[in-house]
């Protein structure tokens, strides 16, 4: 390995707190974690993605993206279909490998083993962890009358740190395999990219910078002397030009850039109809900026020489539906077609969440989502670094928001997914809903959970109780096998150390209960032996079967919170 991969590699390893794993896995995890990142722009661990070990039919990393989602639990498929109404589907598959060469061998084996994998009567032994994607494809497949784009994008990447030089044999060998998988039908794509050395470096160094894009912005006004505001223009920008914004390298739409979750790809909605029809007839085409409210978009940092703009840091937070009919027609528009545009540069949180709630109220959007989205998680935001050394973790308002700060070890960072589950795994005593109705536990935002009146101190505790089993499956102190139980983990965890349900969360006595449950997860011989007796009882109340369908179910609580003397 060169030196700068090795470097590289080593700073992931340090960022991601995988010292306890061999070489060869950390490489795994490095490879899959920077190729999945090519296609999914969200924060997420690479542990999520892992599935290399006995029975892994020749994968090392499996990603599962649906809809601008990482799928983990073949549950979140169903949710994603109901909420949404389609599916577009990517599979990503990865084979790392440490090793000055590439080899027709190991192709052929990797593409059999993903040939395997979506058979309906697979020959290859699996893990469990291929097994659970298995079924997710499953999953995926039953639904292909909601295939918005055709079929699934197939995936495959061979990393090695050596340096690809076209070699004839491996590229027949390459483009064989890849026949072999379009003569399945099951993908509108089969990609098949060998990743040496020089791409990896390129690939590293993009997932450690905030997003940046340069555009020509020549029909603008500037808009003067705002306090707060370093730069603010009015404009048109044409359609190619603002895709540029939209899209990354695979001309996929960067999910992350649309502020929080607020709003999602509504599919064909009649607005979104509307602005297609709009698009699709030339005569129409041209009066598009008379015919639609524009796209807001807001970034750190706006650098300008004559009509080149960079904008740095930026997220669009108006304009989602805009943005994904444009990316959809993206073959049928030219620059014709022009886009009203606000663009905004300030360093001010207030400002941009001020414009954020400004743009959004004009939509269907909740009060209740906003200020859960903007309000009370910018508490969390400054009060999570104000623990000191080990004890301190970051809560991630804005996706991305620590990529380019390399003082942040990564997974210390918090997103509000994690948070959401770990919390109602704890507080509210309902780890079965943190997969299989975790619609359910959103609509209580604002409400059960980022109440304003809320301490912060049951947010922090249940971040960093994750935080802490995260470390032993990431560091296979805990077998995989109990991943299944994750969210049961943590309830029975907070169990052993006050069986008693926790106070009221807008209390100074929850602030009591939070700080004990804190001092035993600081405790670093502590909480393993704590995390070690809960596995135990998982196990027990299991007898056996940890399958996910035994485990995430409200009767297994009920069975654990009995098991545990959980008391009201």
């Amino acid at each position: 390995m060169d030196r700068i991969t090795k470097s590289f590699l080593e700073e992931f390893v340090e960022q991601n707190d995988l010292k306890g794993l061999s070489s060869d896995k950390a490489f795994e995890h490095f490879s899959g974690f920077l190729v999945t990142s090519s296609h999914y722009s969200e924060s997420f661990s690479s542990d999520d993605i892992v599935v290399g070990g006995g029975g892994d039919c020749g994968i090392d990393c499996l990603a599962v993206i649906a809809n601008g989602t990482l799928v983990t639990e073949p549950e979140e498929i169903e949710d994603l279909a109901q909420t949404n109404r389609y599916l577009d589907v990517t599979f990503v598959f990865t084979q790392a490998e440490q090793s000055d060469s590439f080899e027709t061998a190991k192709i052929g084996h990797f593409v059999f083993g993903v040939r395997d994998f979506f058979s309906e009567n697979p020959e290859l032994q699996q893990n469990e962890r291929i097994e659970k994607y298995a079924q997710i494809s499953r999953e995926v497949y039953e639904r292909s009358r909601l295939f918005r784009k055709d079929n699934p994008q197939c995936l495959l990447y061979y990393v090695t740190t050596g340096k690809w030089k076209d070699d004839k044999n491996l590229v027949a060998r390459r483009n064989a395999g890849r026949q072999d998988l379009e003569s399945l039908r099951l993908f509108r794509r089969v990609g098949l990219e060998c990743v040496d050395a020089d791409r990896l470096q390129k690939l590293y160094r993009e997932s450690q910078n905030v997003i940046s894009k340069e555009i020509e912005f020549a029909e603008r006004t500037v808009i003067l002397d705002i306090p707060g505001v370093e730069q603010a223009y009015l404009g048109l920008l044409p359609a190619r030009e603002f895709l540029k914004l939209v899209e990354n390298d695979n001309n996929e739409v960067l999910t992350s850039l649309f502020y929080d979750n607020v709003r999602h790809w509504q599919d064909w909605n009649p607005v979104n109809k509307e602005i297609s029809e709009t698009l699709s007839a030339p005569e129409h085409a041209v009066r598009f900026p008379l015919l639609n409210n524009g796209v807001t978009v807001v970034a750190r940092n706006v650098h300008q020489t004559a009509n080149k703009f960079i904008l740095e840091d930026y997220q669009i937070v108006n304009g989602c539906q805009t943005s994904y009919v444009l990316h959809e027609r993206r073959d049928d528009i030219d620059d014709k077609v022009k886009i009203p545009v606000r663009i905004i540069a300030t360093q001010d949180d207030d400002i941009k969440n001020a414009i954020i709630k400004a743009t959004n109220r004009q939509t269907e959007v909740s009060t209740e989502q906003l200020f859960a989205l903007s309000d009370f998680p910018k508490k969390l935001e400054s009060y999570f670094p104000t623990f000191e050394g080990r004890k301190k973790l970051h809560y991630e308002r804005r996706s991305r928001q620590y990529s380019g700060d390399r003082d942040v070890e990564k997974v210390r960072v918090i997103n509000m997914t994690v948070l959401v589950r770990a919390f109602a795994s704890i507080f509210l005593r309902s780890p079965h809903r943190t997969t299989r109705n975790y619609k359910a536990l959103l609509r209580g935002i604002g409400t059960d959970i980022f109440n304003k009146e809320h301490q912060l101190e049951p947010y922090y505790a249940s971040a960093y109780a994750h935080y802490r089993l995260d470390f032993l499956f990431r560091n296979q102190i805990l077998p995989p096998e109990l991943k299944p139980a994750r969210y049961h983990l943590l309830l029975a965890y907070s169990l052993l150390i006050d069986n008693m349900r926790p106070p009221s969360l807008n209390s100074h006595e929850v602030k009591r209960y939070c700080n004990t449950l804190m001092e035993s997860l600081w405790d670093d011989d502590q909480f393993r032996v704590h995390f070690e007796t809960a596995a135990e009882h998982i196990r027990e109340v299991a007898k056996g079967n940890l399958h996910r369908d035994n485990i995430r179910t409200e009767t297994f609580t009920n069975d654990l919170l009995e098991q545990l003397g959980a008391k009201e």
